[in-house]
Protein backbone atom coordinates (compact mmCIF):
# COMPACT_ATOMS: atom_id res chain seq x y z
CA UNK A 1 0.00 0.00 0.00
CA UNK A 2 1.40 3.39 -0.96
CA UNK A 3 -0.98 5.55 1.08
CA UNK A 4 -4.06 5.19 3.28
CA UNK A 5 -7.25 4.89 1.27
CA UNK A 6 -10.69 6.12 2.14
CA UNK A 7 -14.05 6.40 0.46
CA UNK A 8 -16.44 9.27 1.20
CA UNK A 9 -20.19 8.99 0.85
CA UNK A 10 -21.24 12.10 2.70
CA UNK A 11 -24.86 12.65 1.70
CA UNK A 12 -26.17 15.71 3.58
CA UNK A 13 -22.63 16.79 4.52
CA UNK A 14 -21.24 16.83 0.98
CA UNK A 15 -21.60 20.56 0.26
CA UNK A 16 -20.31 21.70 3.66
CA UNK A 17 -17.30 19.38 3.45
CA UNK A 18 -16.39 20.57 -0.04
CA UNK A 19 -16.49 24.16 1.20
CA UNK A 20 -14.29 23.19 4.14
CA UNK A 21 -11.78 21.54 1.76
CA UNK A 22 -11.57 24.80 -0.19
CA UNK A 23 -11.11 26.91 2.95
CA UNK A 24 -8.37 24.61 4.22
CA UNK A 25 -6.52 24.95 0.91
CA UNK A 26 -6.89 28.73 0.94
CA UNK A 27 -5.60 28.96 4.51
CA UNK A 28 -2.75 26.49 3.97
CA UNK A 29 -3.96 24.42 6.91
CA UNK A 30 -1.76 21.37 6.30
CA UNK A 31 1.29 23.45 5.46
CA UNK A 32 0.89 25.37 8.72
CA UNK A 33 0.52 22.15 10.73
CA UNK A 34 3.72 20.76 9.20
CA UNK A 35 5.41 24.10 9.95
CA UNK A 36 4.34 23.55 13.58
CA UNK A 37 2.41 26.81 13.67
CA UNK A 38 0.56 26.73 17.03
CA UNK A 39 -1.84 29.41 15.79
CA UNK A 40 -3.63 26.71 13.77
CA UNK A 41 -5.26 25.88 17.12
CA UNK A 42 -4.67 28.68 19.65
CA UNK A 43 -2.80 32.00 19.97
CA UNK A 44 -0.98 30.64 23.03
CA UNK A 45 1.65 27.98 22.21
CA UNK A 46 1.32 26.30 25.63
CA UNK A 47 0.84 22.54 25.29
CA UNK A 48 0.90 22.83 21.50
CA UNK A 49 4.39 23.77 20.34
CA UNK A 50 5.86 21.13 22.66
CA UNK A 51 3.34 18.43 21.67
CA UNK A 52 3.98 18.00 17.94
CA UNK A 53 6.73 15.38 18.00
CA UNK A 54 4.31 12.76 16.64
CA UNK A 55 4.49 14.38 13.19
CA UNK A 56 7.90 12.88 12.39
CA UNK A 57 8.35 10.19 15.06
CA UNK A 58 8.06 7.35 12.52
CA UNK A 59 11.22 8.51 10.75
CA UNK A 60 13.02 9.20 14.02
CA UNK A 61 12.28 5.70 15.34
CA UNK A 62 14.00 3.94 12.43
CA UNK A 63 17.53 4.21 13.90
CA UNK A 64 16.24 2.60 17.11
CA UNK A 65 14.85 -0.53 15.46
CA UNK A 66 18.01 -2.62 15.80
CA UNK A 67 18.29 -1.85 19.52
CA UNK A 68 14.63 -2.75 20.10
CA UNK A 69 15.12 -6.03 18.24
CA UNK A 70 18.20 -6.85 20.31
CA UNK A 71 16.27 -6.18 23.51
CA UNK A 72 13.43 -8.48 22.44
CA UNK A 73 15.88 -11.19 21.41
CA UNK A 74 17.67 -10.94 24.76
CA UNK A 75 14.37 -11.29 26.63
CA UNK A 76 13.45 -14.37 24.60
CA UNK A 77 16.95 -15.77 25.06
CA UNK A 78 16.64 -15.41 28.83
CA UNK A 79 13.68 -17.81 28.78
CA UNK A 80 10.80 -15.36 29.03
CA UNK A 81 7.52 -16.38 27.40
CA UNK A 82 5.09 -13.71 28.62
CA UNK A 83 4.87 -9.93 28.93
CA UNK A 84 2.37 -8.21 31.22
CA UNK A 85 2.10 -4.53 30.34
CA UNK A 86 1.09 -2.29 33.24
CA UNK A 87 -0.30 0.97 31.90
CA UNK A 88 -3.32 3.19 31.32
CA UNK A 89 -4.73 5.09 28.36
CA UNK A 90 -2.18 6.07 25.75
CA UNK A 91 0.44 3.80 27.31
CA UNK A 92 -1.70 0.67 27.03
CA UNK A 93 -4.21 1.04 24.19
CA UNK A 94 -1.85 0.90 21.19
CA UNK A 95 0.01 -2.16 22.57
CA UNK A 96 -3.37 -3.80 23.20
CA UNK A 97 -4.39 -3.11 19.58
CA UNK A 98 -1.21 -4.78 18.31
CA UNK A 99 -1.47 -7.77 20.64
CA UNK A 100 -5.13 -8.45 19.91
CA UNK A 101 -4.96 -7.80 16.19
CA UNK A 102 -1.78 -9.67 15.27
CA UNK A 103 -2.11 -12.43 17.86
CA UNK A 104 0.76 -14.76 18.82
CA UNK A 105 3.79 -14.60 16.51
CA UNK A 106 6.27 -17.47 16.01
CA UNK A 107 9.21 -15.43 17.32
CA UNK A 108 7.26 -13.35 19.83
CA UNK A 109 6.16 -13.39 23.42
CA UNK A 110 2.57 -13.47 24.65
CA UNK A 111 1.62 -9.92 25.65
CA UNK A 112 -1.38 -8.98 27.75
CA UNK A 113 -2.39 -5.66 29.30
CA UNK A 114 -3.41 -4.92 32.88
CA UNK A 115 -5.17 -1.56 33.12
CA UNK A 116 -7.59 -2.06 36.01
CA UNK A 117 -7.59 -1.41 39.74
CA UNK A 118 -10.32 -3.99 40.38
CA UNK A 119 -8.63 -6.61 42.60
CA UNK A 120 -10.36 -9.47 40.80
CA UNK A 121 -9.02 -8.19 37.48
CA UNK A 122 -5.54 -7.83 38.97
CA UNK A 123 -5.66 -11.38 40.31
CA UNK A 124 -7.02 -12.76 37.05
CA UNK A 125 -4.09 -11.29 35.10
CA UNK A 126 -1.31 -12.12 37.56
CA UNK A 127 -2.27 -15.42 39.20
CA UNK A 128 -1.83 -17.62 36.10
CA UNK A 129 1.62 -16.22 35.26
CA UNK A 130 4.84 -18.16 35.57
CA UNK A 131 6.73 -15.36 37.27
CA UNK A 132 10.10 -16.82 36.29
CA UNK A 133 9.14 -16.48 32.62
CA UNK A 134 7.29 -13.13 32.76
CA UNK A 135 8.56 -9.66 31.94
CA UNK A 136 6.55 -6.82 33.47
CA UNK A 137 6.52 -3.78 31.20
CA UNK A 138 5.72 -0.69 33.28
CA UNK A 139 4.54 2.05 30.93
CA UNK A 140 3.61 5.63 31.82
CA UNK A 141 4.80 8.88 30.25
CA UNK A 142 4.38 10.94 33.39
CA UNK A 143 5.94 8.25 35.54
CA UNK A 144 3.42 8.90 38.30
CA UNK A 145 0.11 7.45 37.08
CA UNK A 146 -1.41 6.11 40.30
CA UNK A 147 -2.86 2.96 38.78
CA UNK A 148 0.37 2.02 36.99
CA UNK A 149 2.61 2.70 39.98
CA UNK A 150 0.25 0.74 42.26
CA UNK A 151 0.30 -2.22 39.87
CA UNK A 152 4.09 -2.07 39.69
CA UNK A 153 4.45 -2.20 43.47
CA UNK A 154 2.05 -5.14 43.72
CA UNK A 155 3.71 -7.11 40.90
CA UNK A 156 7.20 -6.36 42.18
CA UNK A 157 6.27 -7.85 45.56
CA UNK A 158 4.92 -10.97 43.83
CA UNK A 159 8.18 -11.47 41.96
CA UNK A 160 10.39 -10.63 44.94
CA UNK A 161 8.49 -13.10 47.15
CA UNK A 162 9.08 -15.94 44.71
CA UNK A 163 12.48 -15.12 43.21
CA UNK A 164 14.06 -12.80 45.77
CA UNK A 165 14.74 -9.08 45.55
CA UNK A 166 18.16 -9.58 43.98
CA UNK A 167 16.57 -11.15 40.91
CA UNK A 168 13.30 -9.24 40.83
CA UNK A 169 14.49 -6.17 38.92
CA UNK A 170 15.50 -8.24 35.89
CA UNK A 171 11.81 -9.06 35.40
CA UNK A 172 10.85 -5.41 34.90
CA UNK A 173 11.36 -2.88 32.12
CA UNK A 174 10.09 0.71 31.97
CA UNK A 175 8.79 2.96 29.22
CA UNK A 176 8.57 6.56 30.39
CA UNK A 177 9.71 10.10 29.70
CA UNK A 178 13.12 11.42 30.78
CA UNK A 179 13.33 12.55 34.39
CA UNK A 180 10.06 10.95 35.47
CA UNK A 181 9.38 9.26 38.78
CA UNK A 182 9.26 5.90 37.02
CA UNK A 183 12.72 6.49 35.57
CA UNK A 184 13.96 6.95 39.14
CA UNK A 185 12.14 3.81 40.32
CA UNK A 186 13.62 1.82 37.44
CA UNK A 187 17.12 2.84 38.50
CA UNK A 188 16.41 2.20 42.18
CA UNK A 189 15.01 -1.30 41.58
CA UNK A 190 17.53 -2.22 38.87
CA UNK A 191 15.11 -2.78 36.02
CA UNK A 192 16.34 -4.80 33.04
CA UNK A 193 15.98 -1.73 30.83
CA UNK A 194 14.41 1.74 30.69
CA UNK A 195 13.15 3.14 27.39
CA UNK A 196 12.79 6.91 27.28
CA UNK A 197 10.09 8.52 25.17
CA UNK A 198 9.87 11.88 23.47
CA UNK A 199 8.45 14.51 25.87
CA UNK A 200 7.11 16.39 22.82
CA UNK A 201 4.53 13.66 22.24
CA UNK A 202 1.41 13.30 24.38
CA UNK A 203 0.33 9.87 25.52
CA UNK A 204 -2.55 9.42 23.09
CA UNK A 205 -0.29 10.36 20.15
CA UNK A 206 2.50 7.96 21.17
CA UNK A 207 1.55 4.78 19.27
CA UNK A 208 4.50 5.03 16.86
CA UNK A 209 7.03 5.91 19.57
CA UNK A 210 8.69 3.56 22.06
CA UNK A 211 5.34 3.26 23.85
CA UNK A 212 4.03 1.26 20.90
CA UNK A 213 7.18 -0.12 19.33
CA UNK A 214 8.76 -1.72 22.43
CA UNK A 215 5.64 -3.90 22.93
CA UNK A 216 5.60 -4.52 19.16
CA UNK A 217 9.19 -5.79 19.29
CA UNK A 218 8.37 -8.12 22.19
CA UNK A 219 5.36 -9.42 20.25
CA UNK A 220 7.73 -10.35 17.43
CA UNK A 221 6.31 -7.94 14.86
CA UNK A 222 8.30 -6.59 11.94
CA UNK A 223 9.16 -3.11 13.19
CA UNK A 224 10.55 -2.00 9.84
CA UNK A 225 7.32 -2.95 8.11
CA UNK A 226 5.29 -1.03 10.70
CA UNK A 227 7.43 2.08 10.31
CA UNK A 228 7.43 1.79 6.53
CA UNK A 229 3.62 1.81 6.46
CA UNK A 230 3.55 4.75 8.87
CA UNK A 231 6.01 6.73 6.78
CA UNK A 232 4.00 6.08 3.64
CA UNK A 233 1.03 7.64 5.45
CA UNK A 234 3.19 10.59 6.49
CA UNK A 235 4.42 11.12 2.93
CA UNK A 236 0.85 10.95 1.59
CA UNK A 237 -0.21 13.69 4.01
CA UNK A 238 2.87 15.87 3.66
CA UNK A 239 2.79 19.66 3.40
CA UNK A 240 3.05 19.63 -0.40
CA UNK A 241 -0.25 17.76 -0.70
CA UNK A 242 -3.54 19.48 -1.49
CA UNK A 243 -6.89 18.71 0.06
CA UNK A 244 -8.66 17.70 -3.11
CA UNK A 245 -10.68 14.49 -3.01
CA UNK A 246 -8.51 11.40 -3.21
CA UNK A 247 -5.29 13.28 -2.52
CA UNK A 248 -4.93 13.51 1.25
CA UNK A 249 -6.82 10.94 3.28
CA UNK A 250 -5.82 12.28 6.72
CA UNK A 251 -6.86 15.84 5.94
CA UNK A 252 -10.10 14.65 4.39
CA UNK A 253 -10.98 12.54 7.41
CA UNK A 254 -10.18 15.37 9.82
CA UNK A 255 -12.24 17.89 7.86
CA UNK A 256 -15.17 15.47 7.69
CA UNK A 257 -14.97 14.88 11.47
CA UNK A 258 -14.85 18.60 12.27
CA UNK A 259 -17.51 19.60 9.73
CA UNK A 260 -19.86 16.84 10.87
CA UNK A 261 -19.50 17.84 14.53
CA UNK A 262 -20.17 21.50 13.71
CA UNK A 263 -23.31 20.40 11.85
CA UNK A 264 -24.59 18.44 14.88
CA UNK A 265 -23.32 15.04 13.73
CA UNK A 266 -21.00 14.72 16.69
CA UNK A 267 -21.58 10.99 17.40
CA UNK A 268 -18.71 9.31 15.55
CA UNK A 269 -19.93 5.73 15.25
CA UNK A 270 -17.14 3.28 14.41
CA UNK A 271 -17.94 0.07 12.57
CA UNK A 272 -15.01 -2.32 13.02
CA UNK A 273 -14.83 -5.99 12.18
CA UNK A 274 -14.07 -8.41 15.05
CA UNK A 275 -10.33 -8.41 14.30
CA UNK A 276 -10.16 -4.61 14.40
CA UNK A 277 -12.44 -3.93 17.36
CA UNK A 278 -9.57 -3.01 19.70
CA UNK A 279 -8.49 -0.33 17.21
CA UNK A 280 -11.83 1.34 17.91
CA UNK A 281 -10.85 1.58 21.58
CA UNK A 282 -7.64 3.37 20.59
CA UNK A 283 -9.53 5.81 18.33
CA UNK A 284 -12.03 6.39 21.15
CA UNK A 285 -9.36 7.78 23.45
CA UNK A 286 -7.66 9.81 20.75
CA UNK A 287 -10.84 11.54 19.57
CA UNK A 288 -12.60 11.95 22.93
CA UNK A 289 -9.65 13.31 24.89
CA UNK A 290 -8.48 15.54 22.03
CA UNK A 291 -11.79 17.19 21.08
CA UNK A 292 -13.97 17.05 24.22
CA UNK A 293 -13.36 20.44 25.81
CA UNK A 294 -14.55 24.05 25.89
CA UNK A 295 -18.16 22.90 25.47
CA UNK A 296 -17.41 21.08 22.23
CA UNK A 297 -16.41 17.59 21.27
CA UNK A 298 -16.85 14.47 19.17
CA UNK A 299 -18.24 11.41 20.96
CA UNK A 300 -16.76 8.16 19.64
CA UNK A 301 -19.29 5.30 19.76
CA UNK A 302 -17.55 1.93 19.73
CA UNK A 303 -19.08 -1.54 19.85
CA UNK A 304 -22.69 -0.37 19.90
CA UNK A 305 -25.26 -3.02 18.91
CA UNK A 306 -26.65 -2.33 15.41
CA UNK A 307 -30.01 -0.60 15.07
CA UNK A 308 -32.57 -0.22 12.32
CA UNK A 309 -32.72 3.55 12.67
CA UNK A 310 -30.34 6.26 13.80
CA UNK A 311 -30.75 9.92 14.59
CA UNK A 312 -29.38 12.81 12.59
CA UNK A 313 -26.49 13.24 15.06
CA UNK A 314 -24.44 10.37 13.60
CA UNK A 315 -21.36 10.14 11.38
CA UNK A 316 -20.30 6.58 10.54
CA UNK A 317 -16.77 5.38 9.87
CA UNK A 318 -16.28 1.83 8.65
CA UNK A 319 -12.88 0.11 8.85
CA UNK A 320 -12.54 -2.69 6.30
CA UNK A 321 -9.69 -5.12 5.76
CA UNK A 322 -9.66 -6.49 2.21
CA UNK A 323 -12.87 -8.14 1.08
CA UNK A 324 -13.41 -10.00 4.34
CA UNK A 325 -15.74 -7.50 5.97
CA UNK A 326 -19.51 -7.64 5.63
CA UNK A 327 -20.53 -4.44 3.86
CA UNK A 328 -24.29 -4.92 4.19
CA UNK A 329 -24.54 -2.64 7.24
CA UNK A 330 -22.58 0.12 5.48
CA UNK A 331 -24.84 -0.18 2.45
CA UNK A 332 -27.95 0.19 4.61
CA UNK A 333 -26.52 3.30 6.25
CA UNK A 334 -25.72 4.84 2.90
CA UNK A 335 -29.20 4.03 1.59
CA UNK A 336 -30.70 5.72 4.68
CA UNK A 337 -28.79 8.92 3.84
CA UNK A 338 -26.26 8.83 6.68
CA UNK A 339 -22.77 10.19 5.95
CA UNK A 340 -20.29 7.33 5.75
CA UNK A 341 -16.50 7.18 5.58
CA UNK A 342 -14.85 3.86 4.71
CA UNK A 343 -11.19 3.22 5.48
CA UNK A 344 -9.55 0.36 3.59
CA UNK A 345 -6.72 -1.76 5.03
CA UNK A 346 -4.74 -4.34 3.07
CA UNK A 347 -3.42 -6.20 6.10
CA UNK A 348 -2.68 -5.78 9.80
CA UNK A 349 0.51 -3.80 9.20
CA UNK A 350 -1.66 -1.04 7.77
CA UNK A 351 -2.57 -0.28 11.40
CA UNK A 352 0.65 1.74 11.61
CA UNK A 353 -0.61 3.93 8.77
CA UNK A 354 -3.97 4.21 10.51
CA UNK A 355 -2.30 5.38 13.73
CA UNK A 356 -0.77 8.33 11.92
CA UNK A 357 -3.80 9.00 9.74
CA UNK A 358 -6.09 9.31 12.77
CA UNK A 359 -3.58 11.42 14.71
CA UNK A 360 -3.33 13.98 11.92
CA UNK A 361 -7.09 13.83 11.26
CA UNK A 362 -7.73 14.54 14.94
CA UNK A 363 -5.38 17.53 14.86
CA UNK A 364 -7.22 18.84 11.78
CA UNK A 365 -10.62 18.30 13.40
CA UNK A 366 -9.42 20.16 16.49
CA UNK A 367 -8.48 23.12 14.31
CA UNK A 368 -11.95 23.20 12.76
CA UNK A 369 -13.58 22.99 16.20
CA UNK A 370 -11.31 25.67 17.67
CA UNK A 371 -9.90 23.49 20.47
CA UNK A 372 -6.40 22.48 21.47
CA UNK A 373 -6.26 18.75 20.65
CA UNK A 374 -3.16 18.17 22.77
CA UNK A 375 -4.25 19.16 26.29
CA UNK A 376 -6.71 17.57 28.73
CA UNK A 377 -7.82 20.35 31.08
CA UNK A 378 -10.68 18.45 32.74
CA UNK A 379 -8.95 15.13 33.44
CA UNK A 380 -7.40 16.46 36.64
CA UNK A 381 -10.81 17.06 38.24
CA UNK A 382 -11.49 13.36 38.78
CA UNK A 383 -7.93 12.80 40.01
CA UNK A 384 -8.27 15.58 42.57
CA UNK A 385 -11.57 14.20 43.86
CA UNK A 386 -10.09 10.70 44.03
CA UNK A 387 -7.16 11.95 46.11
CA UNK A 388 -9.63 13.63 48.43
CA UNK A 389 -11.55 10.37 48.82
CA UNK A 390 -8.34 8.48 49.58
CA UNK A 391 -7.36 11.14 52.12
CA UNK A 392 -10.77 10.77 53.77
CA UNK A 393 -10.24 7.01 53.90
CA UNK A 394 -6.87 7.41 55.61
CA UNK A 395 -8.35 9.88 58.10
CA UNK A 396 -11.53 7.96 58.99
CA UNK A 397 -10.68 4.38 58.07
CA UNK A 398 -13.51 4.25 55.54
CA UNK A 399 -14.72 6.02 52.43
CA UNK A 400 -17.58 8.55 52.67
CA UNK A 401 -20.96 6.82 52.86
CA UNK A 402 -24.33 8.15 51.73
CA UNK A 403 -27.78 6.61 52.00
CA UNK A 404 -29.18 5.18 48.76
CA UNK A 405 -32.25 6.75 47.23
CA UNK A 406 -33.72 3.34 46.39
CA UNK A 407 -33.09 -0.32 47.17
CA UNK A 408 -34.41 -3.38 45.41
CA UNK A 409 -33.57 -6.50 43.39
CA UNK A 410 -30.11 -6.76 44.96
CA UNK A 411 -29.24 -3.19 44.04
CA UNK A 412 -28.91 0.19 45.70
CA UNK A 413 -29.39 3.37 43.64
CA UNK A 414 -27.81 6.75 44.35
CA UNK A 415 -28.72 10.08 42.77
CA UNK A 416 -32.01 11.65 41.74
CA UNK A 417 -34.31 8.65 41.45
CA UNK A 418 -37.77 8.66 39.88
CA UNK A 419 -39.44 5.24 40.14
CA UNK A 420 -40.28 2.44 42.56
CA UNK A 421 -37.89 -0.19 41.17
CA UNK A 422 -34.34 -0.04 39.80
CA UNK A 423 -35.64 -0.73 36.28
CA UNK A 424 -38.24 2.03 36.52
CA UNK A 425 -35.66 4.45 37.89
CA UNK A 426 -33.21 3.64 35.10
CA UNK A 427 -35.90 3.95 32.44
CA UNK A 428 -36.95 7.37 33.73
CA UNK A 429 -33.33 8.46 33.94
CA UNK A 430 -32.72 7.43 30.32
CA UNK A 431 -35.85 8.86 28.73
CA UNK A 432 -35.29 12.21 30.46
CA UNK A 433 -32.34 12.79 28.14
CA UNK A 434 -32.98 15.50 25.53
CA UNK A 435 -32.50 14.94 21.78
CA UNK A 436 -28.86 14.86 20.81
CA UNK A 437 -27.82 13.51 24.21
CA UNK A 438 -25.93 10.29 24.83
CA UNK A 439 -25.94 7.62 27.53
CA UNK A 440 -22.57 6.55 28.95
CA UNK A 441 -22.30 3.42 31.10
CA UNK A 442 -19.37 3.49 33.53
CA UNK A 443 -18.56 0.04 34.86
CA UNK A 444 -16.44 -0.45 37.96
CA UNK A 445 -16.44 -4.24 37.73
CA UNK A 446 -13.79 -6.74 36.60
CA UNK A 447 -13.99 -7.32 32.84
CA UNK A 448 -15.46 -10.76 32.15
CA UNK A 449 -17.31 -12.44 29.30
CA UNK A 450 -20.54 -12.81 31.31
CA UNK A 451 -20.42 -9.17 32.39
CA UNK A 452 -19.72 -8.02 28.83
CA UNK A 453 -22.74 -9.97 27.55
CA UNK A 454 -25.02 -8.55 30.26
CA UNK A 455 -23.79 -5.02 29.57
CA UNK A 456 -24.39 -5.46 25.86
CA UNK A 457 -27.97 -6.52 26.57
CA UNK A 458 -28.47 -3.52 28.85
CA UNK A 459 -26.94 -1.22 26.26
CA UNK A 460 -29.22 -2.62 23.56
CA UNK A 461 -32.32 -1.97 25.67
CA UNK A 462 -31.26 1.58 26.48
CA UNK A 463 -30.45 2.25 22.83
CA UNK A 464 -33.75 0.87 21.53
CA UNK A 465 -35.79 2.58 24.23
CA UNK A 466 -34.34 6.06 23.70
CA UNK A 467 -32.82 6.17 20.21
CA UNK A 468 -29.71 7.75 21.75
CA UNK A 469 -26.08 6.88 21.22
CA UNK A 470 -24.67 4.68 23.99
CA UNK A 471 -21.13 4.01 25.17
CA UNK A 472 -19.56 1.65 27.71
CA UNK A 473 -16.31 2.15 29.60
CA UNK A 474 -14.67 0.07 32.31
CA UNK A 475 -13.33 2.14 35.18
CA UNK A 476 -10.77 3.40 35.87
CA UNK A 477 -9.63 2.70 32.30
CA UNK A 478 -12.14 5.11 30.72
CA UNK A 479 -10.96 7.95 32.97
CA UNK A 480 -7.81 7.97 30.82
CA UNK A 481 -9.83 7.82 27.62
CA UNK A 482 -13.28 9.41 27.48
CA UNK A 483 -13.17 11.06 30.92
CA UNK A 484 -12.03 14.39 29.45
CA UNK A 485 -14.94 14.57 27.01
CA UNK A 486 -17.50 13.62 29.66
CA UNK A 487 -16.65 16.75 31.64
CA UNK A 488 -15.52 19.07 28.87
CA UNK A 489 -18.13 18.71 26.11
CA UNK A 490 -21.50 20.43 25.76
CA UNK A 491 -22.91 18.55 28.76
CA UNK A 492 -25.52 16.43 27.00
CA UNK A 493 -24.22 13.16 28.44
CA UNK A 494 -26.13 11.19 31.06
CA UNK A 495 -24.08 8.75 33.07
CA UNK A 496 -25.04 5.37 34.50
CA UNK A 497 -22.39 4.29 36.99
CA UNK A 498 -22.32 0.60 37.97
CA UNK A 499 -20.24 -0.27 41.03
CA UNK A 500 -19.70 -3.26 43.29
CA UNK A 501 -17.43 -4.05 46.19
CA UNK A 502 -14.72 -6.62 45.45
CA UNK A 503 -13.95 -9.59 47.63
CA UNK A 504 -11.35 -10.77 48.20
CA UNK A 505 -9.36 -7.56 48.12
CA UNK A 506 -5.65 -7.09 47.40
CA UNK A 507 -3.24 -4.74 49.21
CA UNK A 508 -1.23 -2.06 47.44
CA UNK A 509 2.26 -1.95 49.01
CA UNK A 510 3.29 1.44 50.30
CA UNK A 511 6.73 0.77 48.81
CA UNK A 512 7.81 -1.88 46.35
CA UNK A 513 9.58 -4.69 48.17
CA UNK A 514 8.03 -3.85 51.56
CA UNK A 515 4.99 -5.54 53.17
CA UNK A 516 3.29 -2.45 54.66
CA UNK A 517 0.07 -1.35 52.95
CA UNK A 518 -2.23 1.54 53.87
CA UNK A 519 -4.46 1.19 50.80
CA UNK A 520 -6.03 -1.64 48.82
CA UNK A 521 -7.03 -1.97 45.17
CA UNK A 522 -10.73 -2.11 46.00
CA UNK A 523 -10.55 1.06 48.10
CA UNK A 524 -8.68 2.81 45.28
CA UNK A 525 -11.27 1.63 42.74
CA UNK A 526 -14.16 2.82 44.93
CA UNK A 527 -12.41 6.15 45.53
CA UNK A 528 -12.04 6.59 41.78
CA UNK A 529 -15.74 5.88 41.22
CA UNK A 530 -16.77 8.31 43.95
CA UNK A 531 -14.30 10.93 42.75
CA UNK A 532 -15.47 10.74 39.15
CA UNK A 533 -19.12 10.91 40.21
CA UNK A 534 -18.41 14.06 42.19
CA UNK A 535 -16.40 15.60 39.32
CA UNK A 536 -19.28 14.93 36.92
CA UNK A 537 -21.97 16.36 39.19
CA UNK A 538 -19.87 19.45 39.90
CA UNK A 539 -20.03 20.34 36.20
CA UNK A 540 -23.77 19.70 36.01
CA UNK A 541 -23.81 16.19 34.56
CA UNK A 542 -26.65 13.80 35.45
CA UNK A 543 -25.33 10.67 37.19
CA UNK A 544 -27.24 7.61 38.40
CA UNK A 545 -25.17 5.14 40.44
CA UNK A 546 -26.26 1.50 40.71
CA UNK A 547 -24.47 -0.57 43.34
CA UNK A 548 -24.92 -4.29 42.76
CA UNK A 549 -24.39 -7.10 45.25
CA UNK A 550 -23.84 -10.76 44.57
CA UNK A 551 -23.58 -11.85 40.94
CA UNK A 552 -23.11 -8.60 39.02
CA UNK A 553 -23.72 -10.15 35.60
CA UNK A 554 -26.99 -11.69 36.80
CA UNK A 555 -28.10 -8.36 38.28
CA UNK A 556 -27.36 -6.56 35.02
CA UNK A 557 -29.22 -9.21 32.99
CA UNK A 558 -32.25 -8.86 35.25
CA UNK A 559 -32.12 -5.09 34.84
CA UNK A 560 -31.98 -5.42 31.05
CA UNK A 561 -34.87 -7.91 31.09
CA UNK A 562 -36.96 -5.61 33.27
CA UNK A 563 -36.37 -2.71 30.86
Amino acid sequence: MSAPRLELRLGPLQAAVQQAFARADEEGLLQRIWARDHRVWKPDPTEISDRLGWLDIAARMEPQVAALERFAAAVRGAGYTDVLLLGMGGSSLAPEVLARTFGPQPEGLRLTVLDSTDPRAVAARTAPLDLRATLFLVSTKSGGTVETVSLFKYCYNLVAAELGRAAAGEHFAAITDPGSGLADLAAQYRFRHTFLGDPAIGGRYSALSVFGLVPAALLGLDLRALLRRAQQAVAAAGPDRSLRAGDNAAAQLGIVLGTAAAAGRDKLTLLCGPELVSFGDWVEQLIAESTGKEGRGILPVVGEPPANEYGADRLFVCLRRGADQDTAAAARLQAAGHPLVTLLLDDHYDLAAQFFLWELATAVAGALLGVNPFDQPDVEAAKVRTREMVAAYHAAGSLPVTEPALRGAGMALYGEVDGDTPAQALAEFAVAAPPGAYLAIHVYLPPAAATDAALLALRRELRSGTGLATTIGYGPRFLHSTGQLHKGDAGRGRFLQIVAASAPDLPIPDRAGEPDSALSFDVLKQAQALGDRQALTEVGRAVLTVEVTGDAAAALRSLADAL
